[in-house]
C-alpha cells in the first residue's frame, strides 16, 4: 500500500476556519499543477460509548470505553477500530457496524466525516477536504491527504514526502493564506506498526488528526 501523510490546517492567530479558505487551498493545489480527478472521497470516524445494560451503567472493566471506529474511503470492505488506551488497532469486515447495532453493546456518540476532492500530481495523489459532523455542515477542520504511489516503505519515502511538504508550504506562503498545514505525526511504533505502510497506519493518522483538531478547538 502506498505511503500516506495526513496534514490538517492550522489558522493563524486571530483567523478562523471557513469554506473560503478551503476553496483557496484547492486553488493552490490546482495552481500547483495537480489535475482534478472526477471522484469524491469520504472517510468517516465514529466515537463509540458502551451501552448501559439492564438499566445499569456498564462495568468499567467489562468493555473498552474509549473506542474509535474508522471507515476509510479506499477500504470499503473493511472497518477499523482503535482502542487508544490499549494501543491496539483492529480490522473487521464492514458489516460489523450492523452487528454492533443488533447487539447494542455500543452507541455512536459522535460521527465525523472527512470528505472532499481528489487530485493527481505525477506520482502523488492528493485529497483535500473538510471535517464536518454527520448531522450538520459546521466546519471542524480542513485537511490534506498526500499519497506517494511508488513506495510502501515509510522510511524510504520520508525524504521525498518531506521535500514535497516543503514545496507545498512555500506555495501556501506565497498565496498569503491565513494559516498553514501541520503534519499529523502519529506514533506508529506505539501501536506496533512497522515500516511497511498499511491501512492501520492511515487509521491511526486520522485518529491523531481529529485529536489535534479537537484540541485546537478547545484552545
Amino acid at each position: 500500500m502506498p505511503v500516506k501523510w495526513l496534514m490538517h490546517w492550522q489558522p493563524n492567530q486571530g483567523s478562523t476556519l471557513s469554506s473560503q479558505v478551503l476553496a483557496e487551498v484547492c486553488q493552490c493545489v490546482e495552481g500547483f499543477g495537480a489535475a482534478a480527478k472526477d471522484r469524491k472521497w469520504r472517510t468517516t470516524l465514529t466515537f463509540y460509548r458502551p451501552m448501559a445494560r439492564d438499566g445499569a451503567a456498564a462495568p468499567v472493566n467489562d468493555v473498552p470505553r474509549d473506542l474509535l471506529g474508522i471507515a476509510l474511503h479506499d477500504r470499503p470492505s473493511a472497518y477499523f477500530f482503535i482502542l487508544r488506551h490499549h494501543r491496539i488497532i483492529l480490522q473487521a469486515d464492514a458489516n460489523v457496524q450492523l452487528l454492533m447495532d443488533k447487539l447494542q453493546s455500543y452507541k455512536a456518540r459522535v460521527v465525523l466525516h472527512f470528505e472532499g476532492s481528489q487530485y493527481q500530481l505525477g506520482d502523488f495523489q492528493l485529497r483535500v477536504g473538510k471535517c464536518v459532523p454527520s448531522m450538520s455542515e459546521t466546519l471542524r477542520g480542513i485537511m490534506m491527504e498526500v499519497e506517494y504511489l511508488p513506495l510502501s516503505s515509510i522510511e524510504k519515502s520520508r525524504p521525498i514526502m518531506e521535500a514535497f511538504f516543503d514545496i507545498w508550504h512555500e506555495t501556501i506562503t506565497k498565496a498569503s493564506l491565513p494559516g498553514h498545514f501541520v503534519i499529523s505525526d502519529s506514533s506508529f511504533a506505539d501501536y506496533g506498526l512497522q515500516d511497511y505502510y498499511s491501512p492501520q497506519h492511515t487509521s491511526l493518522q486520522y485518529a491523531t488528526c481529529i485529536a489535534q483538531l479537537m484540541a485546537a478547538g478547545r484552545s
